[in-house]
């Protein structure tokens, strides 16, 4: 089954069954709706767990259904929503790129953090930049949005939007919990291994070149909901 249909769309099946199943569970009031939703947690489990075969921190599908429960709220708090995180394609005097090499993977990537309460979007984008590589930036404008689940870079739904951000001050100082090293590149000098470059690149080295293109997102699948299985 995972070979035939791929583990991100059985992640992305999982997920959006236990959306649906959490959701409905923080509004109904009818005991038969909520025996349905928690037998549609179990099926998202089972999914879940099958998608997370051979991961050493898999949980099989109790587990998962008892993880989701634990997130249950009742009322508009419940209704569930992917996380939101924030990206800063960071540009210098020079029309370099910064870049840092995160500490947990090694592949190296634009500075990126989840959005924290009680900031702005662009807020957070200038606090993560300066905590993690001691740059202080200025965002320009938005560049991007994508659904990280969708491109299996997530195992859990995650929008990310990129922002275009201009260095104000600061000198590079990568954190060492967050890097383990970073730098300024071009196109041409860009370090290995990169994370993802295929799909943001050309819209972050045209902006950084002073090209104005539109906001750049996830091509609408035919049908919406199944897509293809590429």
């Amino acid at each position: 089954m995972t070979d035939s249909v791929g583990e991100r769309h059985l992640l992305r099946w999982a997920e959006s069954l236990a959306a649906i199943a959490r959701t409905g569970l923080a509004f109904t009031e009818s005991q038969y709706e909520r025996e349905r939703f928690e037998e549609v947690l179990k099926v998202a489990g089972d999914i879940r767990a099958h998608a997370d075969a051979g991961a050493l921190d898999g949980l099989d599908g109790e587990g998962h259904v008892a993880n989701w429960m634990g997130q249950v709220q009742p009322g508009r708090a419940g209704y569930v929503t992917p996380k939101v995180a924030v990206g800063a394609a960071v540009m210098n005097d020079k029309g370099e790129l910064l870049l840092i090499q995160r500490a947990d993977s090694g592949v190296w990537l634009y500075p990126t953090g989840y959005c924290d309460v009680g900031y702005s979007a662009v807020e957070v984008v200038v606090k993560e930049v300066e905590e993690e590589t001691g740059i202080e930036v200025e965002p320009i404008r938005l560049l991007g949005i994508l659904d990280t689940l969708r491109h299996g870079t997530s195992r859990m739904p995650l929008y990310s939007m990129l922002f275009l951000c201009r260095q104000i001050g600061g000198e590079l100082n990568p954190h060492p919990l967050e890097c383990s090293d970073a730098g300024w590149f071009t196109r041409e000098t860009l370090p290995s291994p990169i994370f993802g470059v295929e799909r943001w690149g050309d819209d972050v080295f045209a902006a950084l070149a002073g090209e104005k293109r539109d906001v750049f997102y996830d091509d609408l699948r035919s049908p919406i909901w199944r897509g293809d299985f590429s």
